[in-house]
Order: structure tokens, then sequence, then C-alpha cells
């Protein structure tokens, strides 16, 4: 059976020539430069040393492997002066055999760590810092010498698929186990999530495989948002009637299918996907956060409504994949095949994407591979960067036929373009009435594609507005990151939507601000300031809320701006998001008016002095504070108008 010694703390790192400091894992070197701005953010090879204790095991009946969670974005470790294992990728799971180079006592462990530029591992150009270190988990598992398979791309050696059926009364569930032994029995047990057996038997073998298939009856199904259902399979190799090893995974039964001209399907059921894209970085943190922060992220996206997550731009923890199979979100899975077509990378995509489909396979939350995103942006081999595509469709579809693929096109890649037409549906980021004038022109964009293209299934993968929950006006417009222009642009992008329900998923760009090194823009460089929720998590902007209006269930009333406290002119308008269908304004205690409708209600009203407005509906209100003043609040405007972000690709 296997034994997990977390070994996080202690650590030396040691950074160019610098004396070494004492560091825990999770840790980057790039959490202070990589969100000041600049695009110098230090990209170098550094190191990280420690000496670990032998654990305790019977070298003729058990091994040791090292395993790292993530390492960013390349890396070579050694075991008392012996290289064990080279990794190139930042953000899987890998682990390596280091039994023979173990002694007994104290072991001196170091791991060369480098997230310097190159044309080999992915990525290397895109709009977000690549921050360099060991920034998740480290353990050592003591584990038999006749186990399930450790050594095939970060997996744990156990495979389960469950689709419905019988008009999904009943499931189909195929358990695979591959072992790195053909001696021994593996056992399957199934059971639910209060731990009842469903059964227990044994799988057949085959080699260094084991594989069973049964039927749950009276199945529970996984359906989405509002009974994420999950059961528990566990396999276990039995030797000479012992159990030797043990590997065990959650699953859910559902199934799922995407229509050109009416969208998602979730269990037969029309089932539309609106949610957001997230990227995992924090504030002060960069990438090496903790459990705690991946359910905070989690619970603001549940409090908002949504019901899909792109998970963006690479494979992201194993801890935030947990909570999206509990929580019921759809997702898109992706690898970090971004920007720019390095043909010298291709074995690297392979080689990501094989990590992320075998290590994420049982998640049902996922529903489709990403192959790349904004590929075109500066590709100038476009046959091998096509072939490099087919190649990645074609080993999706090899290795998981369950699933389907996806990718994201930039918004200056035409819906001609090739690219957009190998995986099976497509989406793309574009932020028209952001970077281009014209919000209308998103109707016309996505009506244009549905016309040329009819059978082809059309996502937005990304759409945003920069908004700064300090800048504020009276008169917003395109272009001044103000809090008032980014709730304008998502309320005519829901509506939108609405207009056009053939999208197969919509993806607001971003849950939360994220670190950018490269930008310049909204008076705090090195950041993206697209996102609903600030980079710290701590305020919730208004576009936060109108998503709620759109998508939650959850009563609430939010009246809008009311950071933009000191106001100029004699009559206000208050803006009010609620998913309730009537609002009832106060002015001072007085009623001013009751409004019906949905999502968004506006009342306008005179301002004198300083005046308390309080929002109702039944039981749920809002308060917000607003003054007339002589003259505009200069921290309220922009004081740079930065380069409106573009520079990025420069």
């Amino acid at each position: 059976m296997k034994k997990f010694y977390n070994i996080n703390n202690g650590w030396k790192f040691y950074l160019e020539k610098n004396d070494p400091v004492m560091v825990n894992i999770p840790h980057t070197w790039n959490n202070i430069d990589g969100q000041d701005g600049g695009n110098d953010y230090l990209r170098t090879l550094a190191r990280y040393e420690k000496e670990i204790d032998c654990p305790s095991f019977d070298r003729e009946k058990e091994d040791v492997y090292i395993e790292f969670d993530g390492v960013n974005s390349e890396c070579d470790v050694y075991l008392n002066s012996q290289k064990v294992i080279r990794h190139e990728g930042g953000y899987s799971t890998f682990r390596a055999n280091i039994t023979d180079h173990l002694v007994e006592g104290k072991n001196f462990l170091k791991v060369n760590v480098d997230n310097r530029p190159n044309q080999r591992v992915y990525p290397q150009k895109a709009d977000f810092t690549f921050y360099g270190g060991i920034y998740r988990d480290v353990r050592l598992i003591v584990v038999n010498k006749e186990r399930f398979d450790l050594d095939h791309f970060g997996g744990r050696g156990l495979k389960v698929s469950a689709r419905p059926i019988e008009g999904y009364k009943k499931a189909d569930v195929r358990v695979s186990c591959y072992l790195n032994t053909n001696r021994g029995n593996v056992r399957i047990i199934v059971s639910d999530m209060e731990g009842k057996e469903f059964f227990c038997q044994n799988a057949g073998r085959s080699l260094n495989e084991a594989h069973l298939e049964c039927c749950i009856h009276e199945v529970e199904l996984w359906d989405g948002i509002e009974r994420p259902y999950l059961y528990n399979a566990k396999a276990q190799l039995v030797i000479d009637g012992e159990v030797a090893d043990e590997v065990e995974t959650r699953f859910g039964v559902r199934d799922f299918h995407y229509h050109p001209k009416t969208g998602f399907y979730l269990n037969g059921r029309s089932y539309a996907l609106h949610g957001v894209s997230r990227h995992q970085d924090r504030k002060g943190l960069g990438n090496a956060i903790t459990d705690e922060m991946h359910k905070e992220d989690m619970d603001l996206i549940c409090e908002m409504g949504a019901n899909t997550i792109r998970l963006a731009h690479y494979q992201h923890s194993q801890t935030f994949y947990d909570l999206c199979d509990e929580r019921g979100m759809i997702v898109w899975a992706e690898i970090p095949y971004i920007s720019e077509h390095m043909p010298e990378g291709r074995a690297n995509t392979i080689s990501q994407m094989k990590e992320l489909i075998v290590q994420n396979y049982n998640h049902p939350s996922i529903v489709c591979w990403g192959i790349s995103n904004e590929i075109t942006i500066s590709t100038k081999d476009k046959a091998d960067m096509l072939d490099n595509h087919r190649q990645l469709n074609d080993l999706c579809h090899e290795m998981d036929n369950t699933r389907f693929t996806t990718l994201a096109c930039y918004a200056m890649c035409g819906p001609f373009n090739k690219v957009a037409h190998i995986t099976d549906t497509v989406s793309w980021n574009l932020y028209l009435g952001w970077y281009v004038p014209g919000l209308f022109l998103n109707d016309i964009w996505m009506r244009f594609f549905h016309m040329v293209y009819p059978d082809r299934s059309l996502g937005y993968s990304e759409y945003g507005c920069e908004g700064m929950p300090n800048l504020h006006s009276e008169h917003p417009r395109r272009g001044d990151h103000t809090e008032e222009y980014q709730a304008i642009y998502h309320e005519y992008m829901l509506r939108c939507f609405e207009r056009n329900p053939f999208m197969w998923a919509t993806h607001v760009w971003n849950m939360f601000d994220f670190a950018a090194d490269a930008r310049n823009q909204g008076g705090e460089p090195g950041m993206n300031h697209k996102g609903l929720v600030t980079f710290d998590r701590k305020v919730k902007k208004d576009s936060f809320y109108l998503y709620k209006a759109w998508w939650s269930n959850d009563p609430f009333v939010h009246i809008t701006s009311k950071r933009f406290k000191d106001r100029t002119s004699g009559k206000i308008k208050i803006k009010v998001y609620s998913n309730q269908n009537e609002v009832t304004l106060f002015k001072n205690g007085n009623k001013i008016a009751t409004k019906h409708g949905q999502h968004v209600f506006e009342f306008t009203t005179t301002l004198e002095n300083e005046c308390t407005f309080k929002a109702v509906s039944g039981s749920f209100s809002d308060e917000a504070v607003f003054r007339k003043v002589s003259r505009p609040n200069p921290d309220y405007k922009l004081k740079e108008s930065g380069d409106n972000g573009a520079n990025w690709t420069k």
C-alpha cells in the first residue's frame, strides 16, 4: 500500500549569484517582479536544494518515487548528484523512481528550475506571466514493487468511463487498470457518495492490463450545477491473498453533445453554457497558491452562477479539477500551445497533451480538450502549424473518444482560416467594443459565421473589457477603463448572447484580474484588468453582480457605481442589478419609484448634498451614498492612457 511523505518545507533556494534563502513549497521567484510591469521579470535558471531523510521501506519489496505537481517551466532533478528525471512543461504532474539512488540516512536533493525563453517548451509568448519555480506540492511515495503504473505521463494507472443507458436509468461503467506486473488479480470496487458498494469483483487480466465492464442500476447522474453526483471506483492489486497496491478515483455518469443551431446538451437536455475563464495566479503570490485559495476562487465563480469554466491556458491544479467535479462545472481543459507556433516545440505539444488527458481523464467536469489558443498571432510556418494541429486533434480522439476537441481563435483570425476548421468545435477570442469600436459588431460577426458555416458549432472563448474599481465616469466610453464602461460592455454582451442562442459556449475573459507583466494600462502596470473580481479577490466589480443577476438563483439586490461617490450633476441615474422582478428605490428614506423588469433597473432622480439610496426587493436590499460636489474628483480619472493593452504582442 502506498505511503505519502510531503517534503514541501525547508528548501534552500539559489537565485543567480545571490546567497541561498530558505523557502517552503509552493514557491516562485516572480511573485513580485512578474506583476509590476515593464516586461522585465526574471526568467532564469534557479536551484532548489534540500536534505531528505531516506523513508522507511523494504528494498526487496518496495520502491520510492518523487512526485512534483508543478514546476515551471522545465527542470532537472538530481538525487545524490545523480540525475533522476528531466521534465519539460510547467503545469503537469511528473514523477521518477528514485529507489536506486537513495542511501540510508540523509540524501541530497537538487532541482534545477528554468523559465528562460527557448523555442522548445510552451508557452513562450502570451498575455500572462510565466512564473518560475516549484509552485505546487512535492512528495515522496513508497509503493510496492508490483503496482499500478506510475510511469505513464503522470497518471495513476486507473481509467474510468461511465455513460448513461436505457433512458438515463442505468449506467455502463468501464474500468481500465494499467500495471507494471502481470501477477495477481485486480479487484474493482464501485461505491456511491455514501460509501455503499454496488459491486466488488475481479477484472479480466491481459498481461499488464485489467478491464471490467459493469452496470449501475437506478443511476444518479452527474447533472451539472444542479446535482453533480459522484461515484467512487477503487482498484486493488491482490497478490497471494494480500493487497499489494491500491488506487481510486471519483467519476460521474453523464453524456453530452453539441448542436450547431441549438448549443450544448447535458444528459439529453438543452444546457446553455455560460461561464468564465480563469487564471490561477494571485497578487503577491503568483502561481504559488494554496488549496484554500482554489476553493475561494470556486466559491466566487459559483456565487455568480456560472456553469462552465475555461481553464486557461494550461493544465490547472488537480485540486481545482476536483472542485469542478464537486460543483458541477462544465470544463474546457487545454494545453499552453499559444500565440506562436514553434516548429521545435511540436514534441512538447504532444507530451503536454498526453499528460493533460492521462492525468485528467476521470474528471466528469471536463467535456473537451483545447488544442491551442490564438496560435495565428505571430506564426510564420503555417503549414507546420496546421499539421501540428491535425496531429493533436487526432491524438485527442485516439486517446479519448468520449470528449470533443476545440480551440480558441485570435480576433484577427478570419472565419475562413484553415485552423478554425480542424477541431470538432471552435470558439473565438473577440473584443469588439473594446479594442475596436462597435459593440454591434459582435452580433454581425456571430451571425455571419453562422450563416457561412451553419453546421459548425461556434462559441466565444474570450470576450471582455478592462474595468478598474477606482475609475469612474458619468459618461463612460470605450478605453476609459472605468467600472461603468465595463458594466455597459457586459450588459450588451449578455443581451447579444440571448439574441444568438446557437453558441455552444461563452466564457468571460476573465473571472479575476491577473498578471501580465508586459502590459501597461489602467494606471497599474503589469496587470490585465478584465476580471470581474480584482486580483486579490477582495473587490467584486459591478460586472460581477450583473452576471449574478443573469445567472444566479440566489436572490439579491445590488446598487452599481457605489465607489463613484462624488458627482457633479444635480441629477443622478441609479442603476440596480438584481435577479428579482421588482425593485423599489428610496432616497433618504423616501420612496422614489418601483420598477418591474429583469436584471437591470434604472432610476433617475435629483442629487443634493449627500444622499443615501436604498434599493429593496422583498427582504433583500442594498445601500449606497452619493454626494453632489462642485468639481470632479480627480481620483476617478485615468491619469495615463497607457496603450490599451496591445503592447504585449510586440
